[in-house]
């Protein structure tokens, strides 16, 4: 019998389909791409048409060698790596390799690792799509470019080691504008003005000061406010208007890449990173009792919210069945900024039939979080929405005006299976037109308004989405690129420019100014995606960006000056020479070294101090990492004191144990607890 012979990228997704699959066919793994530019030169040739070197991946060989030995066993060899222009291009290099006739239908397609999608892939193989693999080369090609011919002139102006990306650059950019901006950011005075109402039955309601009957008066200051209070003090409050109405809300769509990164990050805490790497656990395959492997979800690279029928049809069944018809709603496509290649469903459940609660115990304990997220957030999305009464009433005191509005929850619909924190239900008490109420007190109180918040890992990847920079399978990398690179760090799980960001970003926009700017770059995705269409050249877009680019090049190898990196001076003193240490960067991040090298090579961990000492030794408390990389506070004395909290220690004890206070973040408000588990003391950090 014909023997046939299936390659992919993923052993584990080569596990999972060996098992859907009978004895006449072979499954093989690349292990990711098996051919790329060499890393030891550029691999362009820039004067013959911007031609790639490829030359195998270090390490590849014995995979390489592997496949070609099946290869020549097998009747028939089918190309399944992932369905985007990564997994294309993949394909492209294998066939290469194997000698396939590019004409020939050798690739096969599915979105989904279950039984049923690997048969019906294997029904319509398909020609290799050379524009997905032009519109893949074109990216690496730039990517190369600004990479290897910017970075050597970061070494020699700035320091040794710097590199430049394309998109990265950008994404710094970003950043350190936020930065700029809060930097720059002037407070401006106001105040909010409430009364809180009691009727002749004892009900008491919240009313906002509003203004009065010409409009709506700004509070800037608290002369305004006295002036007010004093006309209304002692003074009843009338209804004047009430208006009831209802208001739908309706479910969220089913999750992009995007939306999935920032929900996870958001409810779940997990990084970009490692929401990729479980939601790509989930997409390989689980063993699942009774089933064997399996994939349960759909292809987590994706810029789309469509769904397919089989899967609209089985989830409504499923709602029939568990909640009832009221229930039902229809999916809703969103529309989002910008152009979506569209190439996949959004990412929902293989089966609508796996609940969580079914998988608890075959998956681990992130897998399980993140496919009930997964799940439920697919399930509300074909769901009915949320209903609720709303009432809105004016009163009037004198000729000032103040407002109100609540709502009541009457129909849940999607809630029932995902609640968001905002959607809790707020009661209103019933008033009508012309009662009387009286003012218990009023409380007014001075604000400032406040900058604009830093980035997080979420809000970085809604901006970059919104913009058109990157696609779904790039914004984790960005992200973990430019932590690494010393550019950028987390505070809080906020994203901080460092020194060393500002001075490159500030070269870039210079001397590159096209590179970092978001119009730009968002263009030159928009180019990437018409040569995927068929509709553009790659050759031709790389030629044009070069062009300009190799100008401004060599502008700023003739005009830029060298830039010097101040060093920052510890107060640990070298235990060889006396001097005091100076912090470096290396590969592994942050150390100590004696200012002395060469004569002087005595380096030390560096540990940055956060101003609270040791409640156990009195030594200084410092930040650190675990070997998961996840933040940790210690004392410095380590390992003779063994004193070490997740949280954020602070300079405060605990009024009813005396353990030392640690910061705790509430629905995005700064709190403190005590440090002791078996105290439960809190108070907001003021």
């Amino acid at each position: 019998m014909s023997k046939t012979l299936i390659i992919v990228e993923s052993p584990s997704k080569a596990k999972t389909i060996s098992k859907f699959l009978g004895k006449n066919y072979q499954v093989e793994a690349t292990a990711g791409h098996i051919r790329d530019l060499p890393k030891s030169q550029l691999g362009v040739d820039i004067d013959n048409n911007f031609e790639p070197k490829y030359i195998t991946i270090r390490g590849k060989g014995p995979i390489i060698e592997k496949i070609k030995k099946e290869a020549k066993k097998a009747d028939k060899i089918l190309l399944a790596t992932d369905p985007d222009r990564e997994g294309e291009a993949i394909s492209w290099h294998i066939s290469n390799i194997l000698d396939i006739d590019e004409n020939k239908s050798c690739r096969i397609e599915f979105h989904e690792v279950t039984k049923d999608a690997i048969k019906n892939a294997l029904k319509t193989p398909r020609k290799i799509n050379l524009n997905l693999v032009n519109a893949q080369q074109a990216r690496r090609v730039l990517d190369r470019l600004v990479g290897y011919k910017i970075s050597p002139l970061l070494w020699d102006k700035v320091k040794y080691g710097l590199s430049a990306g394309r998109v990265q650059s950008v994404a710094v950019r970003i950043i350190c504008d936020r930065e700029d901006e809060i930097k720059n950011f002037k407070p401006e005075e106001y105040w909010t003005l409430t009364a809180i109402l009691t009727d002749n039955k004892g009900i008491k309601v919240e009313a906002c000061f509003y203004g009065d009957e010409n409009g709506k008066i700004e509070l800037n200051n608290k002369e305004i406010v006295d002036k007010i209070l004093s006309q209304i003090n002692r003074k009843d409050i009338t209804v004047i208007a009430v208006k009831k109405g209802q208001k739908k809300k309706n479910p969220a769509p089913v999750f992009t890449t995007s939306t999935l990164q920032q929900e996870a990050y958001k409810r779940l805490g997990f990084t970009a990173k490692k929401t990729m790497a479980v939601a790509q656990q989930l997409y390989e395959g689980v063993d699942i009792p009774g089933e064997g492997a399996v994939g349960l979800v759909t292809y987590i690279r994706t810029d789309s919210t469509r769904v397919a029928d089989e899967a609209k049809n089985d989830g409504r069944k499923y709602i029939l069945e568990n909640f009832g018809e009221n229930y039902f709603g229809d999916v809703k496509i969103v529309k989002t900024k910008g152009k979506i290649q569209d190439a996949h469903e959004g990412i929902r459940p293989t089966s609508i039939y796996r609940a969580p609660e079914k998988l608890s115990t075959s998956l681990s304990k992130d897998q399980y979080k993140l496919y009930r997220l997964v799940w439920e957030r697919f399930l509300a999305s074909l769901m009915s929405p949320a209903i609720y009464d709303t009432v809105s009433i004016d009163l009037k005191c004198d000729n000032y005006i103040f407002k109100a509005s609540g709502s009541k929850l009457i129909f849940p619909g999607y809630l029932v299976v995902y609640r968001d924190e905002e959607d809790e239900k707020q009661d209103f008490p019933e008033f009508s037109e012309g009662n009387i109420l009286k003012a218990v007190s009023y409380n007014a109180k001075q604000h400032f308004t406040l900058p604009p918040p830093r980035y997080t890992e979420a809000s970085l990847i809604k901006t970059l989405e919104e913009n058109g920079i990157g696609r779904p399978s790039t914004y984790a990398p960005i992200i973990s690129t430019i932590q690494e690179r010393g550019y950028v760090k987390k505070e809080n799980k906020n994203l901080v420019p460092t020194e060393l960001g500002y001075i490159v970003t500030d070269i870039m926009k210079n001397y590159f100014k096209d590179i970092v700017d978001v119009e730009f770059t968002a263009d030159m995705e928009s180019k990437l995606d018409h040569v995927e269409e068929g509709d553009a050249n790659w050759i031709d877009i790389v030629k044009s960006f070069y062009d300009g680019f190799n100008k401004a090049l060599e502008y700023a190898q003739q005009q830029m000056g060298n830039v010097e990196l101040e060093e920052e001076v510890s107060d640990v003193i070298c235990g060889n020479c006396g001097r005091n240490m100076v912090v470096k960067r290396g590969r592994y991040g942050k150390f100590l070294a004696c200012p002395g090298y060469p004569e002087c090579k005595n380096t030390k961990p560096y540990f940055e101090k956060i101003g609270v000492n040791c409640p156990v030794c009195g030594g200084d408390i410092v930040k650190k990492q675990s070997k998961k990389g996840r933040t940790y506070y210690g004392c410095i004395n380590n390992p003779e004191c063994g004193f070490m909290t997740w949280n954020k220690p602070v300079n405060k004890f605990c009024p009813i144990c005396g353990s030392i206070m640690v910061e705790e973040k509430r629905r995005d408000k700064n709190h403190l607890k005590c440090s002791n588990r078996a105290c439960k003391y809190s108070e907001e950090n003021r």
